[in-house]
């Protein structure tokens, strides 16, 4: 039980991080966002596209931010069918792509949301693997690792901060 209150607390803190970089653009004050709206409806155009092909930077950024929602997610609900942990991951997606078209502090992107999406079934599919090498243990193997992400983004936070 304890272990479970440790990885919704570690799933606040993501989940903040997370919404500080996408909502926010690692920026400290609102004034620092730049203000754009646009929408991109067909996967893999218009923000991927750079001189004239995909740049798969940003589409790999994606998925590795939300592989941990994934991760902690099937932490938490283990015993929920795919689908009851799938539909939190693309809506939590969908809510930032609609955040940053609302407030026009981004663009709204398809290539986005199915980048974001894929992250966290991956995350789902490395839980399943970590749930196999170490069985009973696995809530505290992802504790222990999300614990040292969150020290070391506190870390990055820091420095940012001291830089600016």
């Amino acid at each position: 039980m304890q272990s479970k209150k440790i990885t919704k607390g570690l799933l606040i803190v993501y989940l903040l991080a997370l919404t500080w970089i996408i909502i926010f653009k690692l920026q400290f004050s609102f004034k620092d966002i730049d203000h754009l709206r646009s929408v991109n409806l067909i996967p893999f155009r218009g923000s991927v596209i750079v001189n004239g092909t995909i740049s798969f930077g940003e589409i790999y950024n994606n998925v590795f931010a939300f592989i941990p929602f994934g991760i902690l997610l099937c932490a938490l609900q283990q015993e929920k069918p795919f689908l009851k942990k799938f539909i939190p991951i693309f809506l939590t997606s969908l809510f930032f792509e609609t955040v940053q078209f609302v407030f026009a502090i981004g663009a709204s992107d398809i290539t986005d949301l199915l980048a974001n999406t894929l992250g966290g079934v991956i995350g789902m599919g490395v839980f399943f693997i970590l749930s196999k090498i170490f069985k009973a243990k696995v809530n505290k193997v992802v504790n222990i690792f999300s614990l040292i992400g969150a020290i070391i983004l506190v870390m990055f936070i820091w420095l940012l901060l001291l830089s600016n």
